[in-house]
Formats: C-alpha cells, structure tokens, sequence
C-alpha cells in the first residue's frame, strides 16, 4: 500500500513540475528581457518587463547603516536611454534562484555590471513579479551595489 502512495505521488510530482519550469523559465525571460532591453538602450523592452505600478530601490551602504535610495521606472528608462552613444550598460546576471506561487513570483539574482566591458560594480537584484493578463511583470526592484567582495 505504502509503495502504490508513494509512486502516485511520485507521478503527480512529475506530471505537475513541468508547469512549474515553465513558470520558472518566463520569469526568467522577463528579467533577461530587461537586461538586453538595458545593454540596447530599447525604451520599449524596459518599459514592457515593468508593471505599470512598479517600484524601483537600491541599498545604499553607509558605516553607519543602510539606506534607501528610490527611483521612478520612467527615471530609470530615461536615463538608461539618454547614456552617451556607444556606452554600453552590460549587467551580467550569475544565477537566478526563482519561487512562484501562483500568480507571484519571487527571483534572487546576484550580478556583476559593466560598462564598456570594464567592471563597474556587484550585488543581488531581488525582484518580485505578477502574472497579468499580458504575462509577467516586474512589481518590485531592490539591489545592491559593491565594488569589493565579488
């Protein structure tokens, strides 16, 4: 009896963790999607991995504790947009640690960015995302950003 249970639940994990890689891998695409949008300078591709409510922070580390910067998604755009032709913005995402419930999801992407091939800084993205009617969507941005310990 005990061995009918566990291959039962053995086929309902395998039937059911292919849905669970697909959700995975168009998260995934949301965020490559915004990196490539980034190193293009595509206005369009930055603006359509974004919810239209999204929120962007960074961590700011102080000796005397962190704070916490804030930007627009239109400020992010604009100034990813407006970088000097031939400035290339290149963030290069190490892993993607990806968890989605339903119709949310959650990644944790550590990173190292360079311009014009020179390393700028490292860090952890941490993005939280929805499942719209038009797919996933970014809700919610929150980094780091170090030059030493990478």
């Amino acid at each position: 009896m005990r061995k009918t249970v566990l291959i039962v639940l053995g086929l309902i994990f395998l039937a059911v963790s292919p849905l669970w890689a697909q959700e995975d891998l168009a998260v995934r695409e949301v965020i490559v999607s915004l990196f490539e949008g980034m190193k293009n300078k595509d206005a369009e591709t930055l603006r359509n991995a974004f919810h239209p409510e999204a929120t962007m922070q960074t961590v700011i580390s102080n000796v005397g504790g962190a704070q916490l910067g804030s930007n627009t998604v239109s400020d992010f755009v604009n100034r990813i947009i407006g970088t000097a032709a031939g400035t290339i913005l290149d963030e290069r995402v190490l892993d993607y640690q990806i968890k989605v419930d339903g119709q949310m999801a959650s990644a944790w992407t550590p990173y190292e960015f360079f311009v014009n091939d020179k390393f700028s800084h490292c860090g952890v993205n941490s993005f939280q995302l929805i499942k719209t009617a038009e797919g996933w969507k970014i809700t919610y941005i929150i980094d780091t950003r170090r030059k030493e310990g990478c």
